[in-house]
């Protein structure tokens, strides 16, 4: 563990929380467990980012389940990274696909999913959800079912 431990910023050092978007603060490290398939889920009940047209604050919760492979992302790495959108001004569909696309990016995951519970404003809440299952093997056909299956939490 102190191998990994070194490699990695974030972890035992004081949060400086980024002002804007900082996709550079993710950091992963080995998956010890790849001869399985698991789940791993984090919950960020507390998620806020701007309207790009009003600059209001949207609140919300961000949910992350995955399936790793070689890489996992490093827990507080990740609270940094949501924690950037504060300040940032992206529609709830935008901020939902970015955050896929940062973390796919970071660990190319063998499945993915991020799932936005944003708080009503103006009397409608949006809940997006986006999937990925890396091309060519099971876990494309798991994307592809999820989505279709795919209901309200």
């Amino acid at each position: 563990m102190n191998r990994e431990k070194d490699n990695l910023q974030s972890l035992g050092r004081k949060a400086e929380i980024p002002e804007t978007y900082a996709p550079e603060v993710l950091e992963a490290f080995e998956n010890r467990h790849q001869e399985r398939d698991y789940w791993v889920q984090f919950n960020c009940p507390e998620f806020t980012t701007l309207c790009p047209i009003t600059s209001q604050p949207d609140f919300g919760e961000i949910k992350i389940l995955y399936i790793p492979d070689e890489k996992m992302v490093e827990s507080k790495s990740l609270k940094l990274y949501l924690f950037s959108f504060r300040n940032h001004g992206d529609f709830h569909e935008d901020v939902v696909n970015i955050i896929l696309n940062d973390l796919v990016k970071l660990m190319n995951p063998r499945y993915i999913e991020v799932v936005g519970l944003f708080v009503p404003r103006g009397g409608i809440s949006i809940h997006p959800y986006v999937n990925y299952g890396r091309k060519g093997t099971k876990y494309e056909a798991m994307a592809e079912d999820r989505m279709r299956n795919y209901q309200i939490r």
